[in-house]
């Protein structure tokens, strides 16, 4: 016997139980990441073993049971939480207290406060996720919801959960235009509208540390960092060699890490400030709108190099450091849009040699002696030495690119000398060992050199037009101090594998047995077709959901007529919009009040035609009382209207109500009605 006749033979309230499981367990699925393991593994438990106690019509638990399990949930959620307030600790107990309830199931009301506490959980998801593929879920797991809420409703018989399931959807489907306009006009006034954030979530990407090695990892990582879309002729972005989005810059070197001046471990390392910025621009700048995912870091990632402050939604604002990093007033815990623009021809820092120059020539003592005995040597040189720090580079460049290096995903672990490796030894490496291993060679030349981190690069998605940079294309570049000339860019990768930089060309993490094996069963193309097509309708969402701000609410009434448009006309038309729905509602409900159900119209009509054979009946006759006048007034030619009227009863009360209407409607259109015959007044 398959599952479906299995559950065709339940009980009702078994088949409506479990149904309810399911859709619970649909809601705080997405939520397993987020809570503690204790909450997810116990959770699973008490639906699983509350469908095993449905499915076999076991008696429930005592109230004695679930209080003492209720207390266990709080004693854990402190231990794990440190508290029962606050977002995580709030969703950690409302989960368990969903899981809970589902073991009082007895009564109605107890399913209403099932139904209660899962439209919270599904909204829950949200503090976290309010990525594409969660709301999915949650829309499935809101019909569901709602497909359980009808079907309590219906409590004669046993109705299928499809019908159910056709009246949810119905529902939705009505109140879908509702909410959208609340989604259009609802006023987004900031701060008070977005999600709260927690500041202690899991961060990806990009931070203000590099340890050697660990950016490799990074290429794993396929997800979109940021979207951009070019203010050009056709949205075409720059050339290769420009697309350099700037991140954080790393001075403070303790042998393995790099470190940004502002980050507490820094302190210990260096005590310098950064030198001034300096910016000066060339050119026309160039325009362009950027889509920055959550990192949960304050960091504004733009292209080199920004001198006026991105446009960021109201509410915050952005900050430039001396080492042209821009910065937002708070970290960036949700998809967040801004638009920039930057000039690709510039100059920074100082052009002559100061102080502060000081904490960029800093190294660890003891650390590379052949990388120092290299510097000397090149010191050493007199054709380098009077070209000066530009010769130091182009030799370091040229050493790169002649000297059989790799650039190489896997170069092995590292050891206590990391550029002495880079150099004599393992001669390959990802782009933080070769900038890495690069800075500290120049820092032995007296040659003033740091690390800038970010993204280089991109991809074109063809069916948005947007550049999409994911975090594969994170990258660390140099910077190096040339009297004269300020802050210079250098890019040892570019020297080591040239297709880095001019053509984008990126290294692709091994392929493993089951990559492999997907690659000889679907083709890589088409999987890059969908990921491509995947990409811009997330992109999509992010755009028009997400990042749908006041702004765009107020150039939505401008496109209305609006002249100046402000929030307080927002909630007027919201207003005006909500008592118009409401009056048709209205309307609507008292036009359906009127109406009689298709059972009711069919017997109003078989009234009427025993009113015409001369047998007037009250109103408030059921059909077996009809039949029954009829036999008695009217005689043998009412038989067969009265066994239509006993088979009409029938079937207001069997499983499918419905179902037997058309067939009884084509039964009373042959049945032989009693001829009329003299006036008679039936009394029930």
């Amino acid at each position: 016997m398959n599952l479906a006749s299995r559950l065709a033979r339940l009980p009702r309230e078994a088949r409506d139980t479990l149904f309810l499981l399911a859709v619970v367990a649909c809601c705080i699925a997405p939520l397993a990441a987020h809570l503690p393991p204790w909450a997810s593994a116990m959770t699973a438990t008490l639906l699983a073993w509350r469908a095993w106690l449905a499915a076999g019509s076991r008696p429930l638990p005592g109230r004695w049971l679930t209080a003492v399990l209720l207390a266990l949930v709080v004693l854990l959620t402190l231990q794990s939480h440190g508290t029962i307030v606050g977002r995580d600790a709030g969703v950690t107990l409302i989960v368990m207290l969903l899981a809970l309830k589902t073991l009082e199931l007895r009564a109605r009301r107890d399913a209403m406060v099932v139904f209660f506490l899962g439209f919270f959980t599904l909204l829950a998801n949200f503090f976290f996720s309010q990525a594409l593929p969660i709301a999915a879920v949650m829309l499935v797991a809101l019909l569901g919801l709602l497909t359980a809420l009808v079907n309590a409703h219906m409590p004669v018989g046993r109705p299928p959960l499809a019908t159910a399931m056709r009246q949810a959807a119905r529902m939705m489907l009505l109140g879908a235009p509702i909410m959208a306009l609340l989604f259009l006009l609802f006023p987004r006034m900031a701060p008070l509208w977005g999600m709260p954030a927690d500041k202690t979530g899991a961060r990806t990407g990009l931070s203000g540390q590099m340890s050697i090695g660990s950016m490799a990892s990074l290429v794993l990582d396929g997800s979109v960092a940021l979207r951009v879309r070019f203010d050009t002729p056709g949205g075409l972005p720059p050339e290769p060699q420009d697309l350099y989005f700037r991140g954080p810059v790393l001075t403070a070197f303790n042998g393995r890490d790099w470190f940004a001046l502002s980050q507490p471990e820094a302190r210990g390392i260096t005590a310098a400030a950064p030198s001034p910025a300096h910016l000066q621009v060339q050119g026309a700048p160039l325009r362009y709108e950027l889509t920055l995912e959550p990192h949960q870091r304050p960091w504004l990632l733009t292209l080199d190099a920004t001198k006026a402050a991105p446009e960021l939604p109201q509410g915050s604002w952005a900050l430039m450091s001396p080492e042209l990093q821009w910065s937002a007033s708070r970290p960036i815990h949700s998809v967040l849009r801004y638009r920039a623009e930057s000039h690709l021809r510039f100059t920074h820092g100082p052009l002559r040699r100061t102080p502060q120059m000081q904490a960029y020539v800093q190294l660890p003592p003891d650390l590379n002696p052949r990388t120092l005995a290299l510097a000397r040597q090149m010191q050493a040189d007199p054709r380098l030495g009077r070209g000066g720090a530009q010769a130091f580079v182009d030799a370091a460049l040229a050493r790169l690119a002649q000297g059989g290096y790799r650039y190489s995903l896997e170069p092995g672990l590292y050891g206590e000398h990391t550029a002495d490796e880079f150099w004599f030894t393992r001669k390959e490496g990802f782009c933080e060992h070769i900038a890495s291993a690069f800075v500290v060679l120049m820092r032995a030349l007296d040659v003033p050199a740091r690390i800038v981190t970010g993204y280089q690069g991109g991809q074109m998605n063809a069916i948005d037009g947007y550049w999409t940079v994911h975090q594969s294309d994170a990258h660390a570049w140099a910077e190096v101090w040339i009297a004269g000339r300020g802050w210079v860019r250098v890019d040892p990768t570019g020297a080591v594998a040239p297709g880095r930089v001019g053509q984008l060309q990126r290294l692709q993490a091994p392929r493993g047995v089951f990559g492999a094996a997907m690659d000889a069963v679907v083709s890589p193309t088409l999987l890059q077709n969908l990921r491509t097509v995947w990409e811009a309708v997330n992109n999509g969402w992010n755009q028009w959901v997400l990042n749908y701000t006041q702004g765009r609410q107020l150039d939505l009434l401008k496109a209305l007529g609006v002249q100046s448009p402000s929030w307080q006309d927002l909630v007027r038309l919201l207003g005006f919009l909500i008592c118009s729905s409401a009056a048709a509602g209205a309307l609507w409900a008292l036009w359906e009040r009127r109406r009689q159900d298709p059972w009711q119209q069919l017997l109003q009509r078989a009234r009427e035609r025993l009113a015409r054979a001369g047998l007037a009946l009250p109103p408030h006759l059921p059909p077996r009382g009809m039949a029954e006048q009829a036999r008695a007034h009217l005689g043998p030619p009412a038989e067969p209207a009265a066994q239509w009227l006993l088979r009409l009863e029938q079937a207001r009360y069997a499983r499918h109500p419905a179902a037997a209407l058309p067939r009884l409607r084509r039964e009373f259109a042959r049945l032989p009605w009693p001829a009329a015959q003299s006036r008679r007044t039936g009394t029930p």
